[in-house]
């Protein structure tokens, strides 16, 4: 299952810190490939020509950062000018990364004391949307 499919049946079941804890989990790693098709071509760049591809890997966690350079993006190369182009991605990714585990940490501290400051056995209600299966959350 998907990790995307996973949170949201999390969700849809109640289970709020798990959801939330699988969402931080899947947001702190991030790969950015920048890849050169030929005209009409279709190949996903994972199935790309090494030489032909940029890719950016970085896991927050472990402080780690690996880079694919291709050769035709250095030297004389004919993609040379699209590692600025790259590179410019790579820090937005990881400043989208930053800004969605602020996101993610605010949302589970204001879960958490809304659940702790209700009544024992009380529970916390999303009211269903149309389309959208009712839940609720029990501390």
């Amino acid at each position: 299952m998907a990790a995307n499919e996973e949170f949201k049946a999390k969700i849809k079941a109640g289970k709020i810190f798990e959801a939330l804890t699988l969402a931080m989990s899947e947001a702190i790693e991030l790969e950015i490939t920048t890849w050169v098709g030929e005209e009409g071509n279709t190949t996903s760049p994972d199935g790309s020509e090494s030489g032909k591809r940029i890719r950016t890997r970085i896991n927050l966690v472990e402080g780690k950062m690996e880079n694919e350079v291709g050769s035709e993006f250095i030297g004389n190369g004919p993609y040379q000018e699209l590692q600025e182009f790259h590179q410019t991605q790579v820090k937005q990714g990881r400043q989208m990364i930053l800004d969605n585990l602020e996101s993610l940490q605010k949302m589970f501290v204001v879960l958490s004391n809304t659940l702790w400051d209700l009544p024992e056995g009380q529970t916390l209600e999303k009211p269903a949307l149309e389309g959208e299966e009712h839940y609720d959350v029990q501390r």
